[in-house]
């Protein structure tokens, strides 16, 4: 499951970086890729801010090859949870007055036994397997 800041990179309108090349050998090994609506989220209302249409239709592109996974009340409701059990452990991923979309990303992956791929492994740790995608290989 991608988190906001490797959706961001592979929206990216140069189609030759790394990570682009990371995940067709994912892709290509039969491995499911997830995109949680609240990744999708937070890189498109930035493009969206920035005017970068190239950027949007390239996000808009990988829907043909990964699988989106919309937010429901089940995920919003774990992510209350999550986002409870956090504090009250000392461990709070965001300030109390965000959103806090990582406890949303972390409650979409739990059901579908995701490893989030993300540049920030320390919030989503807290909830998930979380890694860097240049750590992880293909099958």
């Amino acid at each position: 499951m991608l988190d906001a800041g490797p959706l961001g990179e592979l929206s990216h309108p140069r189609s030759n970086l790394p990570i682009t090349d990371w995940l067709k050998r994912h892709l290509s090994a039969g491995v499911q890729v997830y995109v949680p609506d609240i990744a999708d989220y937070e890189v498109r209302r930035e493009l969206l801010r920035a005017g970068k249409t190239r950027g949007l239709r390239r996000l808009d592109s990988l829907e043909r090859w990964l699988t989106y996974l919309p937010i429901d009340s089940s995920s919003l409701r774990l992510a209350a949870e999550l986002w409870a059990e956090a504090r009250r452990k000392g461990a709070p991923s965001a300030d109390p007055r965000e959103l806090d979309c990582d406890v949303i990303l972390a409650a979409q992956a739990q059901p579908v036994a995701a490893i989030v791929i993300t540049e920030n492994t320390g919030h989503l740790d807290l909830f998930v397997e979380a890694r860097r995608w240049q750590d992880v290989t293909a099958p």
